[in-house]
């Protein structure tokens, strides 16, 4: 954003209405004009509105202009501005700057501010034995504390907050209501006099201790193997002594998650880098107010037990950012396993009741508190890759940060797909695309679902005109598009979405070459896409190139069974003649080729995501999966690199689209697997093809259209082998790249997608 050019009259006496948008209630925004007002010698006010902040500021202009270039470059760091107008209005006769009375009239259009980890000054203050919040585990101010979980509506004011019902006592209200005061109009602003407390009960509920009592208990629990379900900021979460292997393994065992990775907490930075190999934009990512969990190296040696990453070559890592997080770290384990409070599938725990009906089974004892929690929000997930900061999982500290979008349009409502689902409300210039909800394969996630949609439009008033919702009829998004009458529904094509969704956050509104690469999207010739070079915009695309589509034996069973989709392969490139090979030992193989050669519950697919499945079979690969897409990721760790010549293989067209046939590809990986050749030499060789591959596709689109603008998009692309690898040949070759860092790459993106397709849907 340009600063405003003034010109300035020495003396001249002016009034200034200067409105701000952005993500600037909740974060100290008012005390900041207030004292910037006062600093700078002007009278006025400032007030929130459910458009952002209105100041009303009177002085001589010089002041004034000072004073906006304060607002522009020293705002609160959790602070986002996207917007300053600035109108004359009369003068008026007054003698000082107020904080006036919150407007909630007109449309909100207001961010609501994350929820941000503990400040460095509440940390001072809260190891404080003088302090009189010494170790209280509900300590805020405007700089930091829960926002988005515990707001019902905005303006953000307490009275809209489940804070509401604890009145403030004497001292919390001086603070609240003095300028110079670090607590002046912090919301969820309390004490141990007049706020929230913890206690601890077993898991039949019965009450085992209360208050600072509860936070010795946990921590002895903690350091006795226990798993423990306490309550945080966006949802419980299951913790156990990381360097615990038994209770790892116990947590594992009772959640249902048998071998995916588990995040872990950790004390500070300096026990971080015992355990990760982390560079310093890793670490601001740790130490930042969003406080995610990062996905870094891990060391060659660390105490954790093996149990908690198996199979990873990077740890899930976060610091504390609530202070019970603190205080549990600091009394007990100094890294703690700290996993969403939920079975497999299910949406996290937020209620005190919820939880130990949900979590009986698996919690040994159950640290709550009175703090309500109205939205429910896991933690976020990000790593650096290719010079960037990407998210993963979008939820906890980043929403309901908005998307600024290129211009203004209709209100629509897009809500993604099946997998990694979000929604989201698009508005006039923004987008709110919300928390993570997870797959929505189950009737509690779907009511998250059907919650989330409620809350979003209710704080922002939209009442879209269009819902725009997947191509796949089966999905339960979709039945609850089709279910809403008096609106517009538009079924929008998953890879479409994706591709809109990369054009969209990086504000190019023109056509591109999307390579979007996935393991499902339902295409309108009724079959699995997932290889797809796309030429289009948010409007309109067409099907430039794809892989050539392959049998899938059993449908999702072969998901789960990548032996399936790597014998499924081979049939189609031998002719119907499988060979043998190693990985189809112990298999049933028999069985699935007579399905094969019946075509019984064979469905076809051009799935990327897929082919990695099938090559990583053939070379020796893990054969089935415990979480999703696992047999890829391990076979990606075992390259570790790019080397060895590429695999052939074949580009033909076929009408107007190119099919990428993939028999070459697969004949040479199984000669090379029978000539004794090693997996990770395979994946070396086999991500270069990929490369080489789609780069290869690319410039033939480019020479057929004209285009140099490249969109990837797609869960494949979280293979970080394969992302930077083509990014770098792309860039090399003289392609503008564009990819995802604020939305994830995989399906968190889709109803962003879906919502600017609708837009231009709108427009037309």
């Amino acid at each position: 954003m340009q600063p405003t050019k003034l010109t300035f009259d020495l003396g001249m006496e002016l009034r200034w209405q200067i409105t701000i948008r952005g993500v600037v209630q909740g974060v100290g925004f008012r005390p900041f004009v207030h004292r910037e007002a006062v600093a700078h010698g002007l009278t006025g006010q400032v007030v929130n509105t459910g458009q952002g902040v209105v100041i009303e500021a009177q002085g001589e202009e010089t002041a004034l202009a000072r004073f906006v270039t304060a607002l522009r470059e020293q705002a609160p760091a959790a602070a986002v501005i996207q917007e300053l107008t600035i109108l004359s209005l009369p003068l008026v006769t007054e003698s000082a700057f107020v904080i006036g009375h919150s407007v909630a009239a007109g449309p909100p259009s207001a961010g609501i501010p994350a929820d941000l980890a503990l400040c460095a000054d509440c940390q001072r203050e809260f190891f404080d034995p003088t302090d009189r919040r010494f170790r209280y585990p509900f300590i805020n101010c405007t700089n930091c504390g829960p926002r988005y979980t515990i707001t019902r509506a905005i303006p953000y004011d307490r009275p809209q907050t489940s804070m509401a019902t604890f009145a403030m006592c004497d001292q919390c209200r001086a603070e609240y209501e003095n300028p110079t005061d670090r607590r002046f109009h912090a919301q969820p602003n309390a004490c141990p006099v007049c706020g929230p407390h913890l206690w601890l009960t077993d898991a039949q509920g019965q009450l085992l201790a209360e208050k600072e009592a509860a936070v010795v208990a946990t921590a002895a629990q903690l350091r006795a193997g226990a798993i423990v379900a306490l309550k945080g900021i966006g949802g419980f979460h299951l913790a156990v002594d990381a360097t615990n292997h038994e209770a790892v393994q116990r947590l594992r065992q009772c959640k249902g998650r048998e071998e995916k990775p588990l995040a872990i907490m950790v004390r500070d930075l300096a026990r971080a880098r015992q355990l990760c190999q982390l560079t310093a934009a890793e670490e601001a990512l740790l130490d930042s107010a969003a406080a995610p969990i990062v996905l870094a190296p891990k060391q060659p040696a660390h105490d954790l037990s093996p149990a908690v990453a198996p199979g990873s070559d990077r740890l899930g890592i976060m610091l504390p950012y609530a202070p019970l997080h603190h205080l549990l770290l600091a009394e007990g384990p100094d890294v703690l396993v700290m996993t969403s409070a939920n079975l497999s599938e299910e949406p996290i725990c937020i209620d005190n009741s919820e939880a130990l009906q949900r979590l009986g089974a698996i919690a040994d004892c159950f640290l709550c508190h009175d703090r309500d929690i109205l939205i429910r929000a896991d933690d976020s997930v990000v790593w650096h890759l290719a010079g960037a900061s990407r998210v993963i999982r979008r939820s906890r500290g980043y929403v309901p940060r908005p998307l600024r979008l290129a211009g203004e349009g209709a209100a629509v409502l897009g809500v993604g797909g099946e997998l990694k689902d979000t929604v989201c409300y698009a508005k006039g210039d923004q987008a709110w695309v919300s928390q993570h909800l997870g797959d929505l394969k189950t009737l509690t996630a779907f009511s998250f679902f059907r919650e989330t949609v409620a809350h979003l439009g209710r704080i922002y008033q939209v009442t879209p005109e269009l819902v725009a919702h997947d191509l796949h009829p089966a999905y339960l998004t979709t039945q609850w598009a089709r279910e809403q009458a008096g609106v517009v529904q538009l079924a929008v094509q998953h890879h479409h979405a994706h591709l809109a969704a990369c054009l969209a956050e990086n504000h190019y509104d023109g056509p591109a070459i999307g390579v979007i690469l996935d393991g499902t999207g339902f295409g309108p010739d009724g079959t699995i896409w997932g290889g797809e070079v796309l030429i289009g915009d948010r409007g309109s695309f067409r099907r430039f190139a794809h892989l050539a589509p392959m049998p899938l034996p059993g449908g999702d069973a072969a998901v789960a069974a990548p032996w399936r989709t790597g014998l499924g392969y081979l049939y189609v490139a031998y002719d119907g003649v499988v060979p043998e090979l190693p990985f189809l030992q112990g298999h049933d193989a028999g069985t699935i080729v007579a399905m094969l050669q019946r075509g019984i519950n064979c469905p076809a697919t051009s799935s990327c995501g897929r082919l990695f499945d099938a090559v990583a079979a053939i070379a020796g690969g893990r054969p089935t999966i415990r979480y999703e897409a696992q047999t890829a990721i391990e076979f990606m760790q075992a390259a570790g690199t790019l080397a060895g010549p590429a695999f052939p293989f074949e580009l033909v067209a076929e009408h107007d689209t190119l099919i990428v046939e993939v028999g070459p590809l697969i004949r040479a990986v199984a000669e090379t697997v029978r000539g004794g050749a090693i997996l990770a030499e395979i994946s070396q060789r086999f991500h270069r093809t990929m490369v080489e591959l789609w780069c290869e596709v690319v410039q033939r689109a480019a020479a057929a259209t004209g285009l140099r603008v490249v969109a990837l998009s797609g869960g494949v692309f979280q293979n970080q082998l394969l992302f930077t690898g083509l990014m770098k040949r792309l860039q090399a070759a003289g392609f503008t790249v564009l990819a995802h860092r604020e939305l994830p790459v995989n399906d968190g993106c889709i109803a962003f997608g879906q919502a600017m397709v609708g837009r231009a849907y709108m427009e037309r």
